[in-house]
């Protein structure tokens, strides 16, 4: 028993560690001076590329894309969600307060709640229904204030973003997958070639400030890449119920750190309906969720 619990708290850790290392990302877009979200993804898309290719290769002693190319139509799937859900994320994030695109990004659980059911056949609790309920409220509050300009778009995109995250993670429980690396892998190869496409196409050229550059790629290795590999090797201990609450660490942290060290504020707006809907996420995690949420860190 009490092994059980060492590893659980390890797993704990792990998993909570990750969501911290998630929750940068808006630090890390806001440092960028130049790049836009395609040429920041393009970028980001090949150091994660890399890193993974080094992880699968040491922890399963077998090649990157052969593993990759056996995910079949289902990790095609997959992966092109993780990038539709990526670019949703940076554009997101370019467009609006970190902290409103944090606290959108937080309503993946309950849209792959919804998905499992219509998809899947996995019924959804009652309280679940309710949470769902309160966190669209939530949802309503945190955008009434911003329809004009570019920020109802960003607003838009971190919805965006948390539906390829909730695609992401349907297709990993329809394809049985325990190991989602050589998805996101195969996800950071499709985000090179589609955001290399993208920027071809509105001339957006790959000469940005060697500093962009290597913010981009550091996000892919220590935010990304890092984070996924510790969420893996930590949610195999952690209850789903915990891993909720856990995962709310991103959410939180992320305004944090642009407030701390740049001092972006939150609207009164954001606050509320965030708060909202972190109660219905907390809500539901203590309520007996018995599913894992989907993977963070866009």
């Amino acid at each position: 028993m009490l092994n059980n619990l060492s590893d659980q708290n390890r797993g704990m850790a792990l998993v909570f560690f990750a969501g911290v290392l998630w929750s940068t990302v808006g630090l890390g877009v806001r440092f960028i001076e130049d790049a836009q979200a395609w040429q920041i993804l393009f970028f980001r898309s090949i150091s994660l590329s890399l890193f993974l290719a080094v992880i699968i290769s040491l922890k399963r002693q077998e090649n990157p894309f052969t593993l990759a190319s056996q995910m079949g139509m289902n990790g095609v799937l997959g992966a092109l969600a993780l990038v539709a859900a990526y670019a949703g994320g940076i554009y997101s994030i370019q467009a609006t307060s970190v902290g409103n695109a944090m606290l959108l990004f937080a309503s993946a659980p309950f849209m792959t709640a919804i998905l499992g059911q219509v998809v899947l056949g996995e019924k959804v609790r009652r309280q679940t229904w309710f949470a769902i309920v309160v966190a669209i409220i939530g949802i309503v509050i945190m955008v009434a204030d911003k329809f004009g300009g570019a920020a109802i778009y960003g607003n838009l995109a971190a919805i965006a973003s948390a539906f390829g995250f909730a695609v992401f993670t349907i297709t990993l429980r329809r394809g049985k997958t325990t190991d989602m690396m050589p998805v996101v892998f195969l996800s950071g190869l499709f985000g090179m070639v589609i955001m290399a496409v993208i920027c071809l196409l509105t001339s957006l050229s790959f000469a940005v400030p060697l500093n962009d550059i290597g913010i981009a790629m550091s996000m892919g290795v220590f935010q990304v890449g890092a984070g996924l590999v510790l969420y893996t090797i930590g949610s195999r201990t952690v209850p789903a119920a915990e891993l909720t609450l856990l995962s709310l660490a991103e959410v939180v942290l992320g305004p944090f750190w642009v407030w701390l060290f740049l001092g972006e504020i939150l609207t009164i707006n954001t606050i509320i309906g965030g708060m909202v809907l972190l109660v219905a996420i907390a809500g539901n995690a203590l309520s007996g969720q018995r599913r894992k949420p989907p993977i963070h860190g866009v």
